[in-house]
């Protein structure tokens, strides 16, 4: 029996993965948003997204450090020397997925071929830490290693292929996710000082 093409798009993971060999902590996010909502071609590029302010809260006291100055982006040179200066890899938990609505939302998001975990952590040897921004993620890294499902803004100890690894479950940096900016930097600031990076 012949299935007519219904139109679904199964969109690949548009970047490389973000491995400084330094790395001690990996941040897992769902999967980028549309194109048309980037500032930059690097993660976590739409500008309604405080990851970036996040960063510049806790490491510069400034919520608009990786802000381009006059332009309305953030500022990719600045966010790359500065992550690999302090050890952190990025990635998402999807390589391939279906957007149900078309938009940036978790809730609408297929998740077709999930992270291939095992070669990411091979090239990044000294990490000892995963994070997860969402609820999306979380699940998705949590089906792959079976770990205990931290509550947000907690952790879980958790072995993968004997590799002792902890995950932190950090609230969604999403401004859909109702928290003021300094609280959610407040949870996160706990995870980076464990970690000795803050």
């Amino acid at each position: 029996m012949e299935i007519k093409n219904q139109h679904i798009e199964v969109e690949k993971h548009p970047l490389e993965p973000f491995l400084p060999a330094n790395a001690k902590l990996l941040m897992l996010g769902s999967f980028p948003p549309p194109r048309a909502r980037w500032s930059m071609e690097f993660y976590y590029p739409n500008l309604q997204n405080d990851m970036w302010r996040i960063y510049g809260v806790l490491f510069f006291g400034d919520k608009d450090y990786f802000l381009e100055k006059g332009k309305k982006a953030f500022s990719r040179e600045r966010l790359v020397a500065f992550l690999e200066e302090t050890g952190v890899a990025l990635f998402d938990t999807a390589m391939e997925v279906i957007r149900q609505r078309g938009n940036a939302s978790d809730q609408f998001l297929e998740i077709v071929t999930p992270v291939d975990l095992d070669a990411v952590l091979k090239r990044i040897p000294e990490c000892k830490a995963i994070v997860t921004t969402g609820q999306k993620a979380t699940d998705t890294l949590l089906a792959l290693v079976g770990a205990e499902a931290p509550k947000v803004g907690g952790f879980s100890d958790f072995e993968y292929k004997g590799r002792a690894l902890r995950l932190y479950r950090m609230p969604s940096s999403s401004r859909a996710y109702p928290k003021p900016l300094e609280d959610k930097a407040a949870e996160y600031r706990v995870m980076f000082h464990d970690l000795g990076m803050l």
